[in-house]
């Protein structure tokens, strides 16, 4: 079934159409705006796809009268689903870079240049906006979830081979052979810690940057105590299921994957920050 995709075409098919913002929502009405605006000010070169997620409330108008490109899929699908229906987008569209950006206004598009310019000098084909890289760590969780984040890091860290600091974020940034890999294999319901175990086997090299959260602006997470257990053991099956299965990769089994927690500046990415937004306000 085709999905009502409202204003997703360029405007301007021209060199700086290469980055797809994208944002999955539910329920986001109080947040979106603010997010939408804050990407636009700090990369006013890339598109803003509002991925609306079954939301029950004004999310989806809110995005589009403030500038953003909306995918409306036809029932609540979950985080996994709706990121996946982002990338499968830009795959479709040919986009050669995707950054994702959650809804609830926690992370901070300051930190995006930095994450594109890790991916688009080459180093790496997904950057990762990371909370816990050593030295770099402000943002501080309930103990209890702290410790569901230290156990996931050593889980993931123990079946990739290599350390991992935060396996939860969703502050990310992907070139085109991770888009057209998650467009084809991506988890389901909480897809970001299964996710390391599919960039693994697929060969693709991650790099973690050292991010700021900040807090939710409006609302109330939807992970609560009873949501965080079920969270805990289907993750942790999903990723063991995922760690025997064989997935395709994209590079040759013999090139390792390169992952380092690294501090990146600015530098020349300042340099495309030109042009405008490409999604405007829905016609």
């Amino acid at each position: 079934m085709a999905l009502p995709i409202e204003r997703c075409e360029p405007r301007y098919p021209d060199r700086y159409a290469s980055v797809l913002v994208i944002i999955p929502a539910y329920n986001e009405e109080k947040n979106i705006a603010h997010v939408v605006s804050g990407i636009k000010r700090v990369v006013p070169f890339a598109d803003i796809l509002v991925i609306n997620d079954g939301a029950l409330d004004a999310t989806a108008e809110v995005a589009r009268r403030d500038g953003a490109g909306v995918l409306n899929l036809p029932y609540n699908l979950g985080i996994g689903g709706a990121v996946q229906a982002g990338i499968k987008f830009a795959d479709a569209h040919g986009y050669p870079f995707v950054v994702r950006v959650d809804g609830d206004g926690q992370h901070n598009p300051q930190d995006i240049p930095r994450l594109l310019e890790v991916v688009m000098q080459g180093r790496a084909n997904v950057a990762i906006g990371s909370r816990f890289c050593p030295g770099q760590e402000s943002w501080c969780p309930p103990l209890a979830r702290r410790l569901g984040i230290c156990y996931f890091s050593l889980l993931v860290s123990l079946i990739v081979g290599h350390r991992v600091y935060d396996t939860t974020s969703g502050f990310q940034c992907m070139d085109h052979h991770a888009i057209r890999y998650f467009a084809r294999y991506y988890p389901q319901d909480y897809p970001e810690v299964e996710a390391h175990i599919l960039m693994s086997k697929a060969c693709l090299r991650v790099v973690e940057i050292p991010v700021k959260m900040r807090p939710r602006r409006a609302g109330i997470s939807s992970i609560d105590f009873a949501c965080s257990i079920y969270y805990a053991v289907k993750v942790t099956l999903a990723t063991l299921m995922a760690a025997f299965r064989t997935m395709p990769h994209l590079r040759s089994p013999f090139e390792e994957l390169s992952h380092v927690c690294h501090l990146v500046d600015i530098g020349t990415i300042s340099q495309l920050s030109t042009g405008d937004s490409y999604f405007g306000a829905g016609s």
